[in-house]
């Protein structure tokens, strides 16, 4: 999908805003461009596709959480853009989709292999956040991972009393 500046509304009309997450955003994902037959994802040998290449800053415009949600419930679990909208960027990371920051060229139907472990995507390495890296590792958002040191954090309230 190399269009630039594609924008959470492209990402999932306003419209669909107001529906409830557990009814899935996934059936709204790109809604309006998906009418046009020609869509990409349109097209059957994408369907089921996990990673979506984009172009630049993918997620731009407003900060809404939903385009992820969108993209995550439609079966994505990897987007690779050179750039993306900030707080896009960081809802990404927040709800389990792995947002990729790389220039890659690829050939029509060539397969993608993303390796979080080794932080490449076909041999290309990639950065992110040690902790957003550790959390996607392992499945689990920020809450999670503070349920995870519930026994540190006793001791050291407890510790903290007895002071």
């Amino acid at each position: 999908m190399p269009q630039t500046n594609m924008d959470t509304d492209q990402i999932i009309p306003a419209r669909f805003l107001q529906k409830l997450r557990k009814d899935g955003f996934g059936q709204y994902l790109f809604r309006d461009l998906a009418e046009d037959p020609a869509f990409i994802l349109n097209q059957p040998r994408y369907q089921g596709a996990q990673i979506l290449v984009a172009g630049k800053n993918f997620g731009c415009g407003s900060s809404r959480e939903n385009a992820v949600w969108a993209l995550f419930d439609y079966g994505f679990r990897v987007v690779i853009a050179p750039s993306f909208g900030d707080i896009f960027f960081n809802n990404c990371l927040k709800n389990g989709l792995l947002p990729i920051e790389l220039e890659l060229q690829v050939a029509r139907g060539q397969k993608l292999k993303v390796d979080l472990e080794s932080q490449t995507v076909n041999g290309h390495p990639f950065e992110i956040d040690p902790f957003a890296r550790h959390c996607l590792l392992n499945g689990i958002d920020e809450l999670d991972y503070t349920l995870s040191l519930i026994q540190e954090i006793t001791k050291f309230e407890e510790a903290e009393a007895d002071h």
